[in-house]
């Protein structure tokens, strides 16, 4: 079995796409479960987490299908904090002709669905849902509700994606936001539904402001399960069981000791894009 060394999960970690794939500490991301994003200032490629917002990530999945994200402006772009975007009006308040959702801030989440847990302490436990940053309650609380399921909620780090919502818990509708910053206040208070794998850096090129006096759009937005097989990109995970990243991850918490957060840590991915995509 081919091991990835230090050095090569350090790239892995900063998204240089320099590990292989084929190991069997990776995983294929479902093309179902990716959402590509094309902007005026790049591509954003997301891993969308069905099992911890199944019906935020089914109403994605159905306003891109119907194009109703094509065109729509970042309305609202805050340094540190959040980029904005998916109402229908381009501006807070709009929704889409579908009915508002209901909160989905924490799930209860099967074993098989491939939770680790990189840190663990009494009163709970972080660590990665595929790509995704996420908390957890403690395996008391777990134990107690006698479900078999681990009951999460994703940690709002940089590149994390999130519903937007009015005051009401449940008024959650079109509205999307991608994080450019980490702002764990927002935690258990809106849903996450995904996490950027590629275009982290996209987010943080986007014009400024509430609105920007220029916005960029989302031009054109697809399920990657939509498009022309040649046109799909081919996308892999390190799984965050890796004996390697569990390695790094606690090196990282050696130095940081008490300023660790799961924040700091990301998983690698490997995407490979046909020639026409590319960019």
């Amino acid at each position: 079995m081919q091991i990835l060394s230090r050095v090569a999960i350090a790239a892995c970690l900063l998204l240089t796409n320099a590990c292989s794939a084929e190991n069997p500490d990776w995983r294929k991301v479902a093309p179902e479960n990716l959402l590509l994003i094309e902007t005026t200032k790049g591509r954003l490629l997301i891993e969308m987490r069905p099992d911890l917002a199944p019906e935020a990530v089914a109403r994605i999945r159905q306003l891109a299908r119907d194009g109703v994200y094509d065109g729509l402006q970042f309305h609202r772009v805050i340094d540190g904090f959040v980029a904005q975007t998916g109402n229908p009006d381009n501006k807070d308040g709009g929704a889409s002709s579908y009915p508002n959702l209901k909160p989905e801030f924490t799930a209860r989440v099967k074993p098989d669905a491939g939770y680790v847990a990189v840190v663990t302490r009494s009163d709970g436990t972080a660590g990665f849902l595929g790509t995704l940053p996420v908390e957890t309650v403690s395996a008391l609380e777990d134990q107690r509700r006698a479900e078999g399921t681990t009951e999460m909620w994703g940690a709002y780090c940089p590149g994390v994606a999130g519903m937007g919502r009015g005051e009401a818990l449940d008024s959650a509708n079109s509205e999307i936001f991608f994080m450019r910053g980490a702002a764990r206040r927002l935690d258990r208070l809106y849903t996450a539904w995904g996490m950027t794998i590629e275009g982290v850096d996209v987010l943080y090129k986007l014009n400024v402001g509430e609105p920007p006096a220029q916005p960029d759009v989302m031009t054109r937005v697809r399920v990657v399960a939509d498009m022309p097989e040649d046109e799909r990109p081919a996308v892999e995970a390190m799984r965050p069981s890796a004996t390697d990243f569990l390695s790094f991850a606690g090196a990282i918490r050696g130095q940081k000791r008490a300023d660790f957060s799961i924040c700091d840590l990301k998983i690698g991915v490997e995407i490979k894009w046909p020639d026409a995509a590319g960019g």
